[in-house]
C-alpha cells in the first residue's frame, strides 16, 4: 500500500495546532514557514479535505481537521516510539537508562534499588532527573526518559501504584503558629509564609499540588531548601512525612495541630510511556525498584520509624537530604 501522506505532513499538521500558527510551528520544526505551509495545504489537497477554516484573523480546525489531528498525534508518537524502541532492540541491554523520579519520593529507598542494580549490570549507567510536577510528565512525554515515578498520572497514560505518600503541614517550635495554642484553620495559615517547591516543567508552572494561597511565598527548587528553610524558623510546609522524620525526632520542625486535615496522602506511580518498547535493563530497574518498597513494607503508605532509622544509619548524607 503506498500511503499518499507522509510522517513529515502529519508532523507540521500537529505543530501547527500546537504551536499555534505556521510562522511558530516552523520555528518550531526548524524549518521554514513556506515548506510548513506547502506540508498541510499538500495534506488538505491529497486527501480533499479542510483541516482549518479561517474565522476572523484565526484559523481554525474543522471537525474533521480535530479527528485528524488526534489520529496523527497517535500516529506520529506510535512512529516515534517505534524508532527509539528499534535502537533498544539492536543494542540489546541498553547502554544508559533515563529515569525521571519526583523528588517527593523516598532517595534512600531508591538508592537501595540503585545499588541492588548496579551489582547485577555495573556496566549500564544511570540518569536520575530528580522532578516536580510537571516536569515529570514533560519528561514521560518527550521521552526524554525510560519511565516515571510520579504523584499524576498524565492523561493517557497508566501506571503501577507503588506507594502510599503521607504529607504533613510542619513547622519550627517557636514558629508563631505553634505560639498559638490551639488547632489552626486554614485562615491562620493564610496569614503565615508557605515554603513551596518550584514546578520543574519548563512549559507549565505549577509551584505546588498543595498550596495554599497563603499571603507570603517563598518558591525553592529542591526539598532540602524548603526544610532547611522551615528549620530557620522562615516559614511553614507540607512536607511527606519520612523526608523529615529526622528532623522531627531533633525537634527541628514540629507538626501544625490543625484542626481538620493534618494529614494528606498521595498515591505515587511507576509509569512507562510504552512499556512494550522498554529495554532489559529499564524494566529490570523498574522490577527492582518494586521489590524494594515491598521489602521495606512502604506500600501500604505506612513509612515506619524503624525503617526511616535504619536507612539513616546506612545513608552517608543523613538529616536534611533524606
Amino acid at each position: 500500500m503506498t500511503h499518499r501522506v507522509s510522517l513529515e505532513q502529519w508532523s507540521a499538521l500537529i505543530a501547527v495546532v500546537e504551536a499555534g500558527g505556521y510562522a511558530q510551528a516552523a520555528e518550531r520544526l526548524h524549518k521554514s514557514q513556506s515548506t510548513v505551509t506547502y506540508a498541510v495545504q499538500t495534506l488538505e489537497s491529497q486527501l480533499d479535505i479542510k483541516v482549518f477554516q479561517i474565522e476572523g484573523r484565526k484559523a481554525k480546525l474543522t471537525d474533521v481537521g480535530k479527528v485528524l489531528y488526534q489520529r496523527a498525534k497517535a500516529l506520529v508518537e506510535e512512529a516515534e516510539g517505534l524508532e527509539h524502541a528499534s535502537k533498544h532492540l539492536a543494542a540489546g541491554w541498553e547502554p544508559e537508562i533515563r529515569i525521571a523520579v519526583e523528588i517527593i519520593f523516598p532517595t534512600w529507598l531508591l538508592l537501595k534499588a540503585f545499588e541492588r542494580f548496579a551489582t547485577e549490570q555495573p556496566l549500564i549507567r544511570l540518569q536520575l532527573f530528580e522532578t516536580v510536577l510537571g516536569g515529570t510528565e514533560e519528561a514521560l512525554v518527550e521521552r526524554r526518559v525510560d519511565f516515571a515515578i510520579t504523584g499524576r498520572l498524565p492523561p493517557g497514560m497508566i501506571g503501577d501504584p507503588i506507594l502510599r505518600e503521607c504529607f504533613i503541614a510542619a513547622a519550627h517550635p517557636e514558629h508563631p503558629l505553634h505560639k498559638l495554642g490551639r488547632a489552626l484553620t486554614l485562615q491562620d495559615l493564610r496569614k503565615h509564609r508557605q515554603l513551596v517547591v518550584r514546578d520543574s516543567a519548563v512549559t507549565k508552572v505549577l509551584d505546588t499540588v498543595i498550596w495554599l494561597g497563603a499571603e507570603q511565598r517563598w518558591t525553592v527548587s529542591h526539598k532540602a531548601t524548603a526544610i532547611a528553610a522551615a528549620c530557620a524558623g522562615l516559614g511553614f510546609a507540607w512536607f511527606p512525612e519520612h523526608t523529615i522524620q529526622s528532623e522531627l525526632v531533633s525537634g527541628q520542625l514540629k507538626p501544625l495541630p490543625l484542626r481538620e486535615g493534618g494529614e494528606r496522602f498521595g498515591e505515587m506511580y511507576l509509569i512507562f510511556k510504552d512499556r512494550d518498547y522498554a529495554g532489559p535493563g529499564a524494566l529490570r530497574l523498574a522490577e527492582i525498584i518494586r521489590d524494594t518498597l515491598t521489602q521495606h513494607s512502604l506500600t501500604s503508605g505506612e513509612v515506619s520509624a524503624e525503617n526511616i532509622n535504619a536507612a539513616d544509619q546506612d545513608s552517608p548524607s543523613s538529616g536534611n537530604t533524606p
